[in-house]
């Protein structure tokens, strides 16, 4: 007999199956926590008081659950980025072209800490990091020579920095104006998202309150310059890398992506002169279904967000789009090769998600930064997935799924709940600033690290199914002559540059930081005048001041 209800299904057939054969021990939920039953049906979203039409709708529509685009992939594939940098600008720069060669579609540059930060490779404090972790770009001439040869009105470019984010965008549209491209015809993203930088990551500079102004003014210069230029990119990735669950994710990079949005509006600008630059930057983790899931809630609360919350008129202010990059937490240097596997899912679920751009890490990050064969490796898998696997050939092709949809609505429930407590602790900044995100993501990592200990979460290779395996050879190893020459480079710069155009530059930059004007074309006066980058810095950081240690960390 057909069962007529979950229910009924429950005690006719699963019931007398498990008493026979009991299920797993543990507990069945997502990568999150979120408790799953063993099926979904039409029921689950009927108690959920699940609307198609309002809550699901069709792609290109609002509230544009399904997708931003009528056809997504359809009519275009997501932009294919590896993130890269290291070494030396001249060094980057052959990577890049090798990635271009290799049918990379866009940029992603990284940046080296001290550049991050906003100091010259020959501070003292840079000492042993410059170039280890990113490319260092300490002046014009750095940038230069990283982006020679790369044709700045055809290559869509992201670059990951935040304290020092008008700097290096900056740099970008010198390089271009050196080009004969002009600011109009650019196209890309800086990450230019401070807060998050408070809560998880670390790469800040001045206090939050005078890096918003720093963010706002690229938000004003840009939509009056720089149009086709992505402003920020308000990224959930570091928080999700530092812990954070899917449901932390989702709540914390939208209450900062309110916060920009409310401070931007309060001064002056009008929401739809900005809100359709604005991107987002997620994490692909491991739990296919819940990543789907998670981008698809996203999309849908950030339509509500700009349409109810802030008012928005132009559809294009509603829509989210995002960058998404696999998991690098989830790479183990235990058997290595796994790695490969744990990409695959993780960029499937972003596909599935409907991301706008990817970049899959390689199977070597957990030792080095990746090798060229690792990174075209990767590269290959975004490939196969585009051509080959047929997840792009329908829009959105797991909606309407019961579980899919259920754990769409309870995704977005959950996170509702997080906002709603930081708009009741005075909103994102009043939050972080008494440590509240860091405490919960912390919590959840805790949490995460205990399981993996008790073997209640199995990381195949690490504390279950363990093998010895043969370390890898040839990882990449950055050569601390090529710190060396950075330096020299820089010395040589401030040797043959007009030094009384740098000085001017500089007390330029000073009174604009020190009054209410906009500082992006002094900092663009400075980067033309060859000022370097620490130099910059230092005038923010006489002005603003200097962050010191975030408690909560």
């Amino acid at each position: 007999m057909t069962s007529q209800s979950k229910d009924q299904w429950r005690e006719r057939t699963l019931t007398p199956v498990t008493r026979r054969r009991p299920e797993r021990q543990g507990r069945f939920a997502t990568g999150s926590g979120l408790e799953l039953d063993p099926v979904y049906s039409p029921e689950d979203l009927s108690a959920a008081q699940h609307d198609c039409a309002r809550d699901v709708g069709y792609p290109g529509e609002y509230p544009y659950t399904r997708g931003v685009q009528p056809n997504m992939y359809r009519g275009r594939l997501w932009t294919m980025r590896q993130y890269s940098g290291y070494a030396t600008a001249e060094e980057s720069n052959r990577r890049y072209h090798y990635l271009l060669e290799q049918g990379q579609t866009g940029l992603s540059i990284a940046f080296d800490l001290p550049t991050q930060i906003g100091y010259d490779s020959d501070d003292p404090l840079a000492r042993g990091e410059v170039g280890k972790v990113g490319v260092p770009v300490s002046s014009l001439q750095d940038m230069e020579t990283l982006l020679k040869g790369i044709p700045l009105d055809k290559v869509s470019t992201s670059m990951t920095i935040n304290a020092t984010a008008s700097v290096l965008l900056c740099l970008y549209i010198a390089v271009a104006r050196a080009q004969g491209v002009p600011a109009e015809a650019i196209s890309g993203t800086i990450q230019n998202d401070i807060l998050k930088e408070y809560i998880a990551r670390g790469t800040y500079a001045y206090p939050p309150r005078p890096s918003m102004r720093l963010v706002v003014d690229v938000f004003k210069y840009c939509s009056q310059h720089v149009p086709r230029w992505n402003t920020i990119s308000i990224s959930g990735y570091h928080m999700r890398e530092a812990g954070a669950t899917a449901v932390q994710e989702l709540a914390f990079t939208f209450s900062n992506a309110i916060a920009y949005v409310q401070a931007a509006v309060d001064a002056g600008l009008d929401v739809d002169d900005f809100a359709g630059r604005l991107s987002f930057f997620f994490v692909a983790q491991n739990d296919l279904f819940e990543e789907v899931a998670k981008f698809r809630a996203a999309r849908r609360m950030w339509a509500k967000t700009m349409r109810e919350r802030f008012q928005a008129r132009n559809p294009r202010s509603w829509m989210l789009r995002f960058h998404t990059q696999t998991a690098g937490v989830a790479l183990t240097a235990q058997q290595p090769d796994n790695n490969v596997i744990r990409t695959t899912v993780q960029a499937l679920s972003a596909v599935l998600g409907g991301t706008q751009s990817l970049h899959v890490n390689s199977r070597d990050e957990a030792l080095a930064l990746p090798t060229e064969e690792a990174v075209q490796l990767s590269l290959r898998t975004q490939q196969v997935l585009a051509h080959e696997s047929g997840v792009s050939e329908v829009v959105d092709p797991l909606g309407g799924s019961y579980y899919v949809e259920s754990l769409t609505s309870r995704l977005e429930e959950e996170a509702d709940r997080y906002i709603d407590k930081i708009d009741g602790m005075g909103g994102a900044v009043a939050a972080l600033e008494q440590g509240y995100q860091a405490r919960e993501i912390h919590e959840s990592a805790y949490r995460h690290q205990r399981e993996v200990e008790s073997g209640d979460r199995t990381i195949v290779g690490v504390n279950r199914y363990v093998a010895d395996t043969p370390p890898i050879s040839g990882l990449l190893r950055v050569d601390p002559e090529q710190a060396r020459l950075q330096v020299e480079g820089l010395r040589l710069l401030r040797q043959g540059r007009d030094g009384k155009a740098v000085t001017r530059a500089l007390a330029r930059l000073e009174e604009a930081a020190r009054s209410e004007e906009n500082t992006v074309p002094a900092i663009l006066e400075c980067v033309e005048s060859y000022c370097t980058l620490g130099e910059i810095c230092t005038v923010f950081r006489g002005v603003f001041g200097e962050q010191g240690e975030v408690a909560s960390f």
